[in-house]
């Protein structure tokens, strides 16, 4: 899906800015990128695609995919902005996305997360409207961790139980080195896979509407842009017949 020279096959979208008194500023909206927040750059001799992170946003596949295996690389940079500056650097795999641009803070699709964040690469977030049921117990701060064999909890947005799910375990490599993503779609369930580790397993992929429950099991793929600054390559897709058995497994 990168052809290591240019963001073909890709769409931009940007939502809002903010100027330099904090005043929210409008969308600048679909393929228009004045400040080049997602560009393609030569990284030790390969070409890989650099988001700076400045502007939250997305590139956006103009295909849709159902029943896949998509596996992609990143790594971190050095920067972070506005409210993420300081914190730990922050992007995201989006799958299964829908409906119009920016329907989540005016920034993403309607779609499920495979969190891409430092110390929480794995997690997964409902955005605009995704839910899905994950096998998960709550911790003591109150937060609900994916443990195989668990019943399974509902995670959507507007609920008691909210509409994040942490990953089990830790894979992510140390900053500046490259992290392999691996995400297998098939049917309403996914797995979130980390350098070759599973970190979560999730059943039922829906979304709500005016208190009605859909499928949602096919979209395009975003790669956020979220107030730091990140590097992708590898990314490919290809058809899946079936999820790997033992990623269903208890493990």
């Amino acid at each position: 899906m990168f052809n290591g020279k240019s963001l073909a096959g890709w769409d931009t979208y940007l939502g809002p800015a903010y100027n330099d008194a904090g005043k929210r500023l409008p969308a600048l909206g679909l393929n228009n990128d004045p400040a080049h927040i997602f560009s393609v750059v030569d990284d030790n001799g390969e070409k890989v695609i650099h988001i700076t992170g400045e502007v939250s946003g997305a590139i956006t596949s103009k295909q849709a995919f159902e029943n896949y295996h998509l596996q992609l690389m990143f790594k971190w940079g050095q920067r972070t902005w506005g409210q993420k500056k300081g914190k730990p650097k922050d992007s995201g795999l989006l799958y299964h996305c829908v409906g119009p641009d920016g329907a989540d803070y005016g920034n993403w699709m309607r779609s499920q997360e495979f969190q891409i964040e430092q110390g929480n690469c794995g997690d997964y977030w409902g955005v605009a409207g995704g839910f899905e049921e994950v096998p998960a117990t709550m911790r003591a701060d109150s937060l609900y961790v994916y443990t195989p064999g668990a019943p399974l909890v509902t995670f959507r947005d507007k609920t008691k139980v909210g509409r994040n799910c942490v990953k089990r375990g830790d894979a992510e490599k140390p900053e500046g080195e490259w992290n392999t993503v691996d995400l297998y779609c098939h049917g309403d369930t996914s797995v979130h896979v980390i350098n070759g580790k599973v970190m979560m397993v999730l059943y039922h992929s829906q979304q709500w509407d005016n208190g009605v429950a859909s499928p949602l099991t096919k979209g395009k793929l975003q790669i956020q842009s979220e107030g730091a600054e990140v590097y992708y390559k590898g990314i490919k897709v290809q058809p899946l017949q079936a999820i790997p058995s033992e990623f269903l497994k208890a493990n």
